[in-house]
């Protein structure tokens, strides 16, 4: 029997929308949250990241972390 697994993909297009109401860049972000580089790029690339980093990027941005981000079908 074949099954077809379904992926589910990320958009993080909620939490660049938060930045450009904040005014912040991403380098700012990045330099306030204590996030890596390579999570940024992650994130840059609509690539999953750990829930520390979201939860990091929460907390600075001082909203939920449901609030960065959507997921597809």
């Amino acid at each position: 029997m074949t099954t077809e697994k379904s992926r589910m993909t990320i958009s993080y297009n909620k939490l660049w929308k938060i930045l450009i109401d904040k005014d912040l860049s991403k380098t700012d972000l990045r330099k306030l949250s204590g996030i890596s580089t390579n999570s940024l790029a992650k994130l840059g690339k609509n690539e999953i990241v750990s829930f520390e980093v979201l939860m990091k990027i929460a907390c600075v941005l001082n909203c939920k972390v449901e609030d960065l981000f959507e997921t597809y079908k």
